[in-house]
């Protein structure tokens, strides 16, 4: 290599890169570990590159190249050392263990092992101090340690993902590159490209890496994957713009080549590639906590500061009582355990379970169980536009022809906009469009709906085939009969397409032309009007004009056609054509009209986004597409409501400069990539505070990161919905990331929390309704759940303050809690939605608690005080049957539990043995236990709604119809079925010791639908104030 091509080599002989020059090649590991300790905010910064603008000689001169020969396999080697392969590093893993035990330790589990772990305490220090401990402390343990276990296997294997993000990445990296080295070409595995590598990419090739276009022929790339531009992008040696992505003479790793051919030189590979920059963005993102995880933490200490306060209360009570300090330590364990809801767990966990299955029926599929109820607090969706407001389908929109508009016909049975197909104009437009194109329908499709076949060719050329395909019908035989006997292919510096075809009538030959329309008109001398060739004046100019921007003004890009019957004598039979040498006429032609196509906004997007606005959410556009065709899908949609303006639409109407409108007045805004560049944390705050109505048109990968971090400053829960590599680090940022199940790439489908099936925006709006829905049962569910601890707490207190015989034993409250609780408690999940759910803003995460004072108040103050009462009555009632009276009741519990007083007597003076007081202890234990599923038959129905009466919220729910016959049956099999006496001290209840309980639960039922009717009579009033949680 000469010397030329070595001044700026660093003294290894190894050109810089980054401005950063190491003589000492980098190991594998020692890549991986700059690259994980890389700053965050340096990869958050927009590119800030040179390589596409200084000239090609400087290019070869900074990276040593040789234009000709290429690199030297030498140099190639020692370059491969120094810069490491061209692959992406992973990073690194969190091991499955790591998982597991995320789930057995996190959150509320940790709770229930700090019971379980107290209650192993308890066993010790009885069978330390008693020569009969008792085995109800180790039960309770080792079932509380079985519930976490169970639960985190359950959590484990529902949210068992591996974070596949960098290997999503990694499939996209080509196999294989045509490089030039020591002069000769070679086909080698893309992964030992090195920086100053010339290689060749071809149609139906991946780019190798991020190249400098050096010649092409026809070259286009599809970006969409990386800049969400759904247009195949030409490329070209010169440089068009001064950003890097929106340049032409830059082709980017992993994008796909979808035309022609090019070659290029290496400018950056493996980790610093604008998709390895991607990479490393997605995977160094955390995404933080999801707001369910923040609201049980915040359960978990609010209970935990309830139990350990009783706990403590009692214990020093206790002491001061005269309890031997032994006792009043098993009191506080007792009373800490009792507490906690140990069935809890699993109830969020199922109902979590519940409704991803429920949305997964509706096209949203969870891979994270948490983003469920994440969907439902979100209060700013940042939305893609191509595939998700739109359908990712060009379509014909509007044709211009005979000086007129006309609204295109794209029905399958031609029913819908009235078109003339007698007129000259449309049919010399039609014809060009049938022609001039490369597109044409796969083999095999003739049963298929025209809009629904897969056509080869790119997405305009395929959009103009279906219109005329509807229109026409057998375009394949016409062109067959119109056969092509030349054509110059369509490049990015002329703009236009040529085709030449001959006609079978009279074997002459037609010129038919598309293209950029000021292109195409510039070429013409002659406009067809009404059947007439007139010529082009100055009228004619200004219709195309006013007729060219209203299109371009609707977001619709628009194609100029025009046609030349090429004169016989001049071209005649078998005329040898030539596209190199043109030696046909490209001037003075006859200009048809135009055809505009446009991404159709989905159907249901218009009524999903207004659901969004009705429930309170903001609904912003963030596109890398142009402004204008991203404003004009906004106002279709509704994201730009039909009555507010941007600055550029005051300006307008009232005919003045953009600088002089006050930007107060405008209610929507549209802010350019470029604008965003510019604007500081602060601005783009003010934006977003200011405005409620905004698109975000030209982003980068990532500015949108930037946008969703600015969202999540207000203080907003943000659900991002993305389809492309390029969504990645916003998806993975987000409070919930939504991905496309059909055009969404691996990499976005990864970073996500939730995968919409079918692509839709309105999916979206029912996963909202469902989130929302889950939030306010696992409220139901919880305040369900955390009523009956009251009862089961109230017994031990009395045991200990009032020396009564104790009323509920610890085996018992776990056969409530874990056992008649549960199945009521999890159908709750099943409840239908109250008739505002749609309607109320969204819940605000640092007022709006899962878990607040209000339901605390109405679950253990008010509720749970007559269940409380209920269980006590029914206690009282038995003892009194059986000779002990309420008066006898205080002070009993020292004798009634000692083994050596075996003539203790009752109100009666009847004698009881030891034996024969713990049958009938256990006798009252069994009831106080009915007493409770009896009372939590009204609580169960009170629960189901928080608002409306039960008499519009119906008993339509038939898993919590089939939850109180459950927990009745279940009630009654462990009070009857022989042995239970045995294994859980149950004992069977005469009948009519059932019935004590019933008034109160209709004290319950009638207590509350009062509450809610003063409630909904006075809203925001003292009682929405005090008891609607």
């Amino acid at each position: 290599m000469t010397k030329t091509f070595r001044k700026a080599t660093a003294g290894n002989g190894l050109p810089e890169r980054n401005g950063v020059v190491s003589g000492k090649p980098k190991t594998k590991r020692e890549r991986g570990k700059q690259k994980g300790t890389r700053d965050m905010d340096e990869l958050k910064q927009e590119l800030d590159m040179d390589e596409h603008k200084i000239s090609i000689e400087e290019l070869f001169g900074r990276l040593a190249t040789d234009p000709l020969n290429g690199l030297t396999s030498v140099e190639a080697k020692l370059r491969l050392e120094h810069y490491g392969r061209n692959e992406l590093t992973p990073p690194v893993k969190v091991p499955e263990w790591v998982k597991f035990c995320k789930q057995l330790f996190g959150g509320f589990a940790m709770l229930l092992w700090t019971g379980s772990f107290l209650c192993f305490v308890a066993v010790s220090i009885q069978r330390a101090t008693l020569e009969e401990p008792p085995n109800d402390n180790l039960y309770l343990g080792i079932v509380l340690a079985t519930v976490v276990i169970v639960t985190g296997i359950f959590g484990y294997y529902q949210e068992s993902k591996s974070e596949k993000i960098m290997e999503s990445f990694k499939s996209m990296v080509p196999q294989f590159a045509v490089v030039t080295r020591d002069g000769q070409k070679s086909n080698i595995h893309a992964e030992l490209l090195v920086p100053g590598d010339i290689v060749e990419v071809k149609f139906g090739d991946r780019v190798p890496a991020d190249i400098r276009i050096l010649s092409t022929s026809g070259f286009k790339v599809d970006n969409s994957s990386l800049t969400g531009e759904s247009e195949p992008q030409g490329r070209s040696p010169d440089m068009t713009n001064e950003n890097p992505l929106e340049t032409k003479n830059l082709a980017f790793f992993s994008t796909n080549a979808v035309e022609g051919t090019c070659t290029g030189i290496v400018i950056m590979t493996g980790d610093d590639t604008v998709m390895g920059r991607i990479a490393g963005l997605a995977s160094g993102l955390e995404s933080g906590q999801t707001p369910i995880a923040k609201e049980i933490e915040h359960f978990v200490h609010i209970i935990t500061g309830i139990a350990v306060f009783i706990g403590v209360s009692f214990f020093i009570m206790a002491f001061m009582l005269g309890y031997f300090w032994l006792d009043a330590v098993i009191f506080l364990i007792g009373i800490i355990v009792a507490v906690v809801p140990e069935g809890l767990l699993v109830t969020v966990t199922v109902c979590l379970t519940l409704t991803a299955k429920r949305m997964a029926s509706k096209n949203c599929l969870v891979k994270n169980l948490e983003a469920v109820e994440t969907l439902g607090s979100t209060s700013i969706i940042c939305s893609d536009k191509t595939g998700t407001l739109t359908q990712n389908r060009m379509t014909v929109a509007h044709l211009w022809y005979d000086n007129q508009i006309v609204a295109a016909d794209t029905t399958e049975d031609q029913s819908g906009a009235a078109q003339d197909k007698s007129s000259v104009g449309w049919q010399a437009l039609t014809r060009i469009a049938t022609l001039c194109s490369r597109a044409e329908f796969l083999e095999g499709q003739e049963d298929i709906h025209v809009l629904k076949r897969e056509v080869n060719g790119d997405a305009s050329e395929a959009a103009l085939l279906k219109y005329v395909e509807l229109a026409v019908r057998q375009v394949g035989d016409y062109r067959r009969k119109h056969k092509k006997v030349c054509e110059i292919p369509f490049n990015s510096s002329d703009k236009y397409q040529v085709s030449i075809h001959q006609d079978p009538t009279d074997s002459s030959y037609l010129l038919v032309l598309k293209g950029a329309p000021e292109r195409v008109l510039a070429k013409c001398s002659t406009i067809l009007i009404d059947g007439k060739d007139v010529p082009i004046t100055e009228d004619t100019r200004n219709s195309f004009d006013s007729a060219y921007v209203e299109l371009g003004g609707l977001g619709e890009r628009v194609l100029g056609f025009c046609d030349l019957k090429l004169p016989k004598d001049e071209f005649p039979p078998f005329f040898k054509f030539d596209s190199d040498e043109v030696n046909f006429p490209l001037e003075g032609l006859r200009f048809v009209g135009l055809i505009s196509l446009v991404d159709p906004p989905r159907a249901a997007v218009p009524d999903a986004v207004s659901k969004c606005r009705s429930a309170g959410i903001k609904v912003i556009m963030v596109t890398g597409d142009h402004p204008l065709t991203a404003k004009a899908i906004a106002r279709s949609v509704g994201i730009i409501s039909e009555n507010s303006e941007t600055v550029e639409d005051i300006a307008e109407r009232l005919h003045i400069d953009i600088m002089d409108v006050d930007p107060r007045r405008a209610t929507a805004c549209v802010v350019h990539g470029q604008e965003l560049r510019d604007m500081t944390e602060s601005q783009l705050d003010e934006v977003l505070s200011s405005y409620p109505e905004i698109v975000f048109a030209r982003t980068s990968p990532q500015q949108k990161l930037i946008i969703v971090e600015g969202c999540q400053r207000q203080g907003a829960i943000v659900a991002v919905t993305g389809d492309g590599v390029n969504d990645s680090p916003a998806l993975k940022r987000a409070d919930i990331g939504l991905a496309m199940g059909i055009t969404g790439s691996d990499v976005s489908k990864q970073a996500a929390d939730i995968i919409l099936l079918d692509d839709n925006f309105a999916s979206i709006v029912t996963g909202v309704e469902e989130g929302r829905l889950i939030f306010d049962n696992l409220k139901k569910s919880i305040a369900y759940t955390l009523t009956s601890k009251i009862p089961e707490t109230t017994p031990f207190l009395l045991f200990i303050l009032a020396d009564f015989p104790l009323a509920l034993g610890t085996v018992t409250i776990l056969c409530i809690d874990l056992g008649t609780d549960m199945v009521p408690a999890i159908s709750l999940g099943y409840e239908e939605a109250e008739s505002d759910i749609m309607k109320r803003k969204p819940r605000d995460p640092i007022r709006d608690k899962l878990v607040n004072e209000r339901l605390l108040s109405v679950s253990f103050g008010q509720i749970g005080m007559i269940q409380g009462v209920a269980g006590f009555f029914t206690y009282v009632v038995i003892m009194a049957e059986n000779g002990f009276l309420p008066s006898k009741l205080p002070g009993l519990r020292r004798y009634w539990d000692s083994k050596a007083v075996n003539d203790l007597e009752d109100s009666y003076g009847q004698e009881w043995t030891y034996i024969d007081r713990k049958k009938l202890e256990y006798t009252c234990h069994t009831a106080f236990f009915v007493s409770i599923v009896i009372v939590q038959w009204t609580d169960l129905i009170i629960c189901k709604t928080r608002r409306n009466s039960l008499y519009h919220q119906k008993m339509t729910n038939w898993m919590l119809n089939f939850g109180l016959f459950f927990e009745t049956a279940l009630a009654a099999f462990l009070s009857y079925t022989p042995g239970t006496d045995i294994a859980l001290k149950l004992y069977p209840l005469k009948i009519n010791w059932w019935i004590p309980a019933l008034p109160f639960a209709l004290v319950i039922l009638i207590y509350d639908e009062v509450r809610r009717y003063l409630l909904r009579r006075n809203p925001g009033g003292w009682v929405e104030l005090e008891t609607y949680y």
